[in-house]
């Protein structure tokens, strides 16, 4: 009896290391090859004007935005952080537009990121308030590309509000990054191993 007890006791902890050890090599295998492994994270920060092809406009993007990925490789568990788009106008009487965003998605893969929020808070009086953004907590997105050293000038892309009727942009969508960035920059931190 007691022989057959230390035999199951060694055969139960031989399958536990051995199952700890696959999941531990595969851990590593998916990490080797840029897979996120669970609990991985993105980021990215830091501001920027970005060009805008009318003269006079002054449009600055700010962003401090996180995400974790535990379930899926490519969509986000959990997202947080902010985001402000500014627009100002050099115009006398023409007042600065400006949105506060809460981050509800941050994808990124390489040099490139895409982050959507809902706004919170707006130019009181401003053209987002007045067209029911703030009330109806509007959706926007931006993305993110931000090259590397010789790679040439990073890039954001900005999507508008969805006017009353229209469906609200998707989560973690956002048009192409088409605009220079003239000013400042940004640190990114893909989730996948560089």
């Amino acid at each position: 009896m007691f022989k057959s007890t230390v035999a199951l006791t060694s055969a139960l902890v031989l399958a536990a290391v051995t199952t700890t050890v696959s999941a531990v090599s595969a851990a590593n295998a998916a990490s080797a090859h840029g897979t996120p492994s669970a609990g991985s994270t993105s980021s990215i920060k830091g501001k920027a004007r970005m060009y805008f092809p009318a003269p006079g406009h002054n449009i600055w993007v700010t962003v401090d935005a996180q995400s974790e990925f535990t379930n899926s490789p490519s969509i986000p568990t959990r997202s947080w952080g902010t985001f402000r788009i500014y627009h100002g106008v050099d115009q006398p009487g023409v007042p600065a537009n400006w949105g506060d965003f809460e981050v509800d998605c941050l994808t990124t893969g390489g040099p490139t990121a895409t982050v959507t929020g809902r706004l919170v808070r707006t130019t009181p009086g401003g053209p987002w308030e007045q067209a029911g953004y703030l009330e109806r907590h509007v959706r926007m997105g931006v993305s993110f590309y931000v090259a590397g050293k010789g790679a040439g000038p990073s890039r954001i892309g900005l999507s508008g509000g969805t006017p009353e009727g229209e469906p609200l942009l998707t989560r973690c969508m956002a048009p192409a990054a088409d605009a220079p960035v003239l000013h400042g920059g940004y640190t990114l931190k893909d989730r996948r191993p560089s």
